[in-house]
């Protein structure tokens, strides 16, 4: 079984995906990673952002071993993906790596901005979470403020509008849900309660399918 977990920056659905996965027993990849570690890797060797080139040769030579790199989860690396992953040969790089983890027994849990509309459009579950902008900055202010980092609020709302500007607008997989996919709204839900109302998802869209 595949599920397709999409949705925009800090929505919840990196969370619900880790949480899903564990309780059905799939493998989870959280594909955000990848164009993360490709953003990290021109970061750390001073290369602009804005060279493709250099972006796309990062992606063919990824390693799957610094996907385990604390770093990843840096403010930077997130804004360097969303810039990354509007280059249509970063996404050709990475797009066999993503298939070829979802097509391995029993299956996976990937979540990201495309899985359901690109990646997987086979996934027998999709389900795209989204939150208001403001709720999504408030919890991203409350991650990275856990971490020991310094926050600005206002900053971290004005990155995410800006993230789905360019997310929602690329012409390479923007960020849509699939016409197929559930929507699930988590501004107003805990934890437990995303969870509740995802698992009710996989329930009712896996039962279509035996």
């Amino acid at each position: 079984m595949i599920i397709a977990i999409d949705g925009p920056a800090a929505s919840g659905k990196g969370t619900l995906a880790r949480r899903i996965a564990a309780a059905y027993g799939l493998p989870h990849l959280d594909s955000g990673l990848l164009y993360r570690a490709v953003a990290w890797s021109l970061i750390a060797r001073g290369v602009a952002l804005e060279s493709a080139d250099e972006a796309e040769a990062a992606a063919r030579g990824l390693d799957a071993a610094a996907l385990g790199d604390p770093a990843l989860r840096s403010e930077a690396a997130g804004a360097g993906a969303s810039v990354v992953s509007a280059y249509p040969p970063v996404r050709a790089a990475l797009l066999d790596f993503q298939r070829q983890f979802a097509a391995t027994p029993p299956g996976a849990v990937i979540d990201g901005r495309d899985i359901g509309t690109v990646i997987c459009p086979q996934a027998e579950v999709k389900i795209f979470v989204t939150a208001s902008p403001e709720e999504r900055a408030r919890r991203r202010t409350r991650e990275l403020a856990g971490r020991g980092e310094a926050v600005d609020e206002a900053a971290i709302l004005a990155d995410i509008r800006a993230r789905d500007e360019r997310d929602m607008n690329r012409t390479a997989a923007p960020l849509k849900p699939a016409a197929d996919a559930a929507l699930l709204d988590t501004t107003e839900l805990d934890a437990d309660a995303a969870f509740a109302a995802a698992t009710a998802i996989v329930e009712a869209r896996a039962l279509k399918t035996v």
